[in-house]
């Protein structure tokens, strides 16, 4: 299946009245930040009387950078129950999502090293300095021991502690 999208006057999309999430500010700068940076992703989704299901933040965003025009893919696929079930769904799937703190901080890492603006991917500097933190090169003290007579070097993704070698047993070490 292909998406299609049309651009609609900002004017157009009626938001849904009964919206139950609450818009702030802060979102809004967020969505605005990653839309200037990384252009229309995603369409606003509207249904048949173009109301929308998804996309009030991004709504409010275009209105913020004074678009003129927004991305809108009508959905007439979709019953009326289904367009109520996909306004809620679609905020709350993304609740469930937990990060791998481990894999973001080699993430945010590369971006950092890229030169790549740490303002657009929605974390505010609180955060980012929290992940970004410097890495100690000491090992951690509940570390396990390792031996340097490996060629392999290893670093740990939770704690950044680099080491190469191999484990020490106990009958290698008597």
């Amino acid at each position: 299946m292909t998406l299609s999208y049309e651009d609609w006057p900002i004017d157009k999309p009626i938001p849904y009245g009964r919206n139950p999430r609450r818009i702030s500010d802060e979102a809004v700068a967020k969505v605005a930040g990653s839309i200037k940076e990384f252009g229309w992703q995603q369409p606003i989704v509207v249904d048949g009387d173009g109301v929308i299901i998804v996309g009030h933040t991004r709504l409010l965003a275009a209105r913020k950078l004074g678009h003129d025009t927004v991305p809108v893919h009508v959905a007439t696929n979709l019953t009326p129950n289904q367009v109520k079930a996909y306004r809620l769904a679609d905020n709350r799937v993304g609740e469930e999502s937990k990060w791998n703190d481990s894999l973001l901080k080699l993430e945010l890492a590369d971006l950092r090293e890229m030169g790549e603006d740490m303002q657009v991917i929605g974390f505010d500097d609180d955060e980012l300095e929290a992940f970004l933190a410097e890495r100690d090169d000491e090992a951690p003290e509940d570390f396990e021991e390792f031996g340097e007579d490996m060629e392999n070097e290893h670093q740990c993704p939770a704690c950044g502690y680099r080491f190469s070698g191999g484990v020490v047993r106990e009958e290698d070490a008597a």
